[in-house]
C-alpha cells in the first residue's frame, strides 16, 4: 500500500475515490423532487422536473467518469517525481479544471432538453 502511495498524487487519487462514491450514492439514491439541499442544483437544473431528474443520473454518471479519470491520472508523481506542493497544486488544479467541465457537460445537456 505504501508503495502504490508512493508513486500517487494522494490528493488526486483521494478526490477521485471520493467522485466515484458520491456520484454512486447520487445515482442509486438520487433526490426525487427539487430541493435546495442535495443532488445537481443549478438553475437550469430546477426549472423542472424533467430536468431535475434527468440532471441528477446524467451529473453523477459524469462525476464518475471524472472520479475515474482522477484515477488514472494520479500515478503521475511516479512519472515526474513531483514533490508534496507540486502534488497540491496539481491536484487542486486538474480538481477545478475536471469539476467545472463536469459542470459544463451537464449543463450542455440540459439546454438540449425542452
Amino acid at each position: 500500500m505504501d508503495m502504490i502511495l508512493e508513486y500517487c498524487n494522494q490528493m488526486l487519487l483521494l478526490v477521485g475515490i471520493i467522485f466515484i462514491l458520491a456520484a454512486a450514492v447520487m445515482y442509486v439514491f438520487p433526490p426525487k423532487k427539487i430541493n435546495s439541499l442535495y443532488g445537481y442544483r443549478t438553475a437550469s437544473s430546477m426549472q423542472n422536473q424533467k430536468k431535475w431528474n434527468f440532471a441528477q443520473t446524467y451529473s453523477a454518471k459524469i462525476m464518475m467518469l471524472t472520479g475515474v479519470v482522477f484515477l488514472l491520472i494520479a500515478p503521475t508523481k511516479g512519472l515526474f517525481k513531483t514533490n508534496e506542493t507540486t502534488d497540491v497544486v496539481l491536484g487542486l488544479g486538474v480538481m477545478i479544471i475536471g469539476t467545472i467541465l463536469m459542470v459544463v457537460v451537464v449543463e450542455r445537456a440540459l439546454k438540449k432538453i425542452d
